[in-house]
């Protein structure tokens, strides 16, 4: 099959474009990727293997990786690479609330619209979460499907069609040729778990500097904190439209807010304390996932939250992979190559992250003052090094991000 014949039309949406097909699955993804790793590993080990290992093995997908992660990972000092990618696959039970995406002419095939890659480090512990923009155009490599059909190389096209092309496997090489990071552990997701998985941990806590009112996800919010759960969860993740420039980029640093006050939560004992809320996440998260082989085995879960549980917010980061504008497609990106090997650098030298963007009203967020929540002047916050760590890098100012020490809130407006 021709590489022409292979790829599915994919609709500009990076740039200020309508965008049919919503992001609602990252909320899916990222409760059942922090829940299940963060979570699993707090008494509940036994029941997740005696009832859902037969289901996570099912489920299981190779990876092409030369690397073998020793058997203990809470003692694994080297750290570990875990990709996480949410698909837009329809589901029937929740076609109703995604539109043309799974009923009109855009409802073929299945994209990884979301990919978070989540470096954790060797001691000291620290967790990098890099998410890849959609519109990202790359190289895709020569990938192996999981019926082990081969899908040749191809040069140039946006990462979200990796899935398309090979699956889960695709989408791990294809980040790892642009990155250069071997990824031990990865998993997918897809549309469905928004409603179940934000009841089931009771909400989620997200900041508004201004209302949000948008159209296209029906999500109308006022300014101020809200908690957050089923399909308001869901519209809030969808919203590109009502926050910053309305782009896909925006919407990345709306979506980490999120992912921050998820983090937080999941690590607090308000969570972790609560036996039942925390059965009803693994049980509602685990039997959603598509692992590959290494992630298939519920203990070999528990050993990796063992190796995240005690990291502090500080050293929890959330940064978008930094990128300019296709000069050949102005409703696409492509890689800042400069900026991402400094990142890189960066991370591999285990050095703690800090943030220097300045945020901007084309930004999805602004960093706000967590005791005021005022915005903060210049909109970074970069704490004294010295009173930190000695091992400390400044990241250029075109990657933007935040940790989950730090207080966000949405740059909302009305479209």
């Amino acid at each position: 099959m021709s590489p022409t014949a292979r790829r599915r039309r994919t609709i500009a949406r990076h740039g200020q474009l309508h965008t049919p097909g919503p992001l609602n699955q990252l909320l899916k993804f990222i409760a059942i990727g922090l829940a299940v790793v963060l979570v699993s590993g707090f008494g509940v080990a036994g029941y997740v293997v005696y009832d859902l290992s037969s289901t996570v093995t099912a489920n299981a997908v190779e990876l092409d990786t030369k690397n073998e992660v020793p058997p203990d990972i809470g003692e694994y000092k080297e750290g570990f690479n875990l990709l996480l990618t949410g698909v837009d696959t329809c589901e029937e039970a929740y076609a109703a609330y995604f539109g043309d995406r799974c009923s009109g002419k855009d409802s073929g095939g299945t994209l990884n619209d979301v990919n978070l890659l989540v470096h954790v480090s060797q001691e000291p512990r620290r967790v990098t979460v890099v998410s890849f923009p959609r519109d990202l155009m790359l190289a895709i490599p020569e990938c192996e499907d999981v019926e082990g059909n081969v899908h040749s190389a191809m040069s140039k096209q946006p990462l979200n069609v990796a899935y398309t092309d090979g699956g889960l496997n695709c989408v791990a090489q294809t980040i790892t040729k642009l990155t250069g990071q071997e990824i031990q552990f990865a998993a997918s997701v897809t549309f469905g778990g928004v409603i179940e998985i934000t009841n089931a941990i009771g909400g989620v806590d997200v900041c508004l500097a201004t209302p949000i009112k948008d159209r296209h996800t029906g999500l109308d919010l006022p300014a101020g904190t809200r908690t957050i759960q089923g399909l308001e969860a869901l519209q809030f993740l969808r919203t590109r439209h009502g926050v910053g420039d309305g782009s896909d980029l925006g919407r990345i640093g709306n979506q980490q807010q999120y992912m921050s006050s998820l983090a937080r939560k999941l690590i607090s004992s308000e969570t972790l304390g609560n036996v039942p809320t925390m059965l009803r996440l693994a049980n509602t998260g685990i039997r959603n996932l598509t692992t590959s082989t290494s992630l298939a085995d519920p203990v070999k879960i528990v050993q990796i939250a063992l190796a995240v549980k005690s990291v502090p917010f500080e050293d929890i980061v959330f940064l978008q992979y930094p990128t300019n504008t296709d000069s050949e497609n102005p409703n696409k990106v492509v890689a800042n190559q400069s900026a991402a090997a400094e990142m890189w650098d960066a991370i591999n030298a285990n050095a703690q992250l800090q943030v220097t963007h300045q945020n901007t009203e084309n930004d999805g967020v602004i960093l706000t003052d967590p005791e005021t929540g005022t915005p903060i002047e210049g909109g970074t916050e970069t704490p004294d090094p010295s009173a930190t760590s000695e091992n400390v890098v400044a990241l250029p100012d075109s990657i933007k991000g935040n940790s989950a020490a730090q207080q966000t809130c949405s740059n909302g407006n009305v479209r």
